[in-house]
């Protein structure tokens, strides 16, 4: 019991995917630099992470009456206060990173800012958020997450405007829109509830795990072409191929496993995998 409240409390107050977020960020880092040090972005990246899916957390549920007494949604509820306390801190916490973080960064910042948050609070006619839209969601997730863990690291080391960062860009939208497959196909009566279409909706299951692989697959050519040409050692090469790999057979499950640990733990954990086989094979295997 006490190994279930804890395992909900990271996952469910989103320390989980504050910590995906980082990982990414740092998995950039070291493979631009071959080092990991703590910043101000790093910092910003958890706080801001971490604040936008609490506000996704509390304005979400008001949404999804019909749902609460699913796990996920009962756990959700309950703790609503306790996620309300954890955007409060992480709203502190993102502005004094904010604060320190260069002045380019800023300015890089302002567009993800505006989606990230156009994303979870509603703004527009009818009180729609953008996730409300049919089938773009899961572009904005890919672009956002894309250009806050490659573009930004690179931007502060001042590599963000090169080749090798373009593909490595491409390459983490590919990533991230693969994983996020999984997700709309495990929400598909939610969104349908919410009368939101997606692409599981409009494809259909097995057309969307078979998007899914594509995607991937793109997504390793990619790392190909950056091992091949530019920046990619072999070692990176192979950590991202045996991460690609896992991902893969994540979303082939993922009509089939239900429980909401195995999205929001382990198919939202690749990107933590990600960073640690790259990180384990660059440290361990190195030349």
């Amino acid at each position: 019991m006490f190994l279930k409240k804890f395992i909900d409390l990271i996952f469910y107050s989103n320390l989980w995917i504050a910590m995906c977020a980082t990982a990414m960020c740092s998995q950039t880092q070291f493979i631009l630099t071959g080092k990991l040090a703590l910043n101000w972005l790093m910092g910003l990246v958890f706080f801001a992470t971490l604040l936008v899916y609490a506000l996704h957390r509390i304005i979400g549920i008001s949404k999804v009456s019909e749902f609460r007494e699913n796990e996920r949604y009962a756990v959700i509820k309950k703790f609503k206060h306790h996620i309300s306390f954890y955007a409060l801190v992480a709203g502190f916490g993102c502005a004094i990173c904010f604060w320190n973080v260069s002045y380019s960064i800023k300015l890089s910042l302002i567009i993800p800012g505006i989606i990230s948050l156009g994303y979870v609070i509603p703004f527009l006619k009818g009180r729609k958020r953008l996730r409300d839209f049919n089938h773009i969601k899961i572009f904005l997730i890919a672009i956002v997450w894309s250009w806050v863990t490659v573009f930004l690291p690179a931007l502060e080391i001042g590599q963000a405007t090169n080749l090798p960062i373009g593909l490595m860009t491409l390459e983490r939208a590919l990533f991230i829109f693969s994983i996020t497959l999984p997700f709309d196909i495990r929400d598909l009566k939610v969104d349908s509830h919410s009368e939101v279409q997606t692409i599981p909706a409009a494809l259909g299951i097995e057309k969307t795990k078979t998007l899914g692989t594509i995607s991937l697959t793109a997504a390793s050519l990619t790392a190909l072409i950056n091992w091949f040409s530019f920046d990619y050692n072999l070692n990176i090469l192979l950590g991202v191929s045996f991460s690609f790999l896992s991902t893969w057979l994540f979303i082939r499950q993922s009509d089939k496993i239900k429980h909401d640990y195995f999205f929001t733990g382990l198919i939202d954990g690749t990107m933590i995998l990600q960073f640690l086989l790259i990180w384990s094979l660059s440290t361990f295997f190195s030349n």
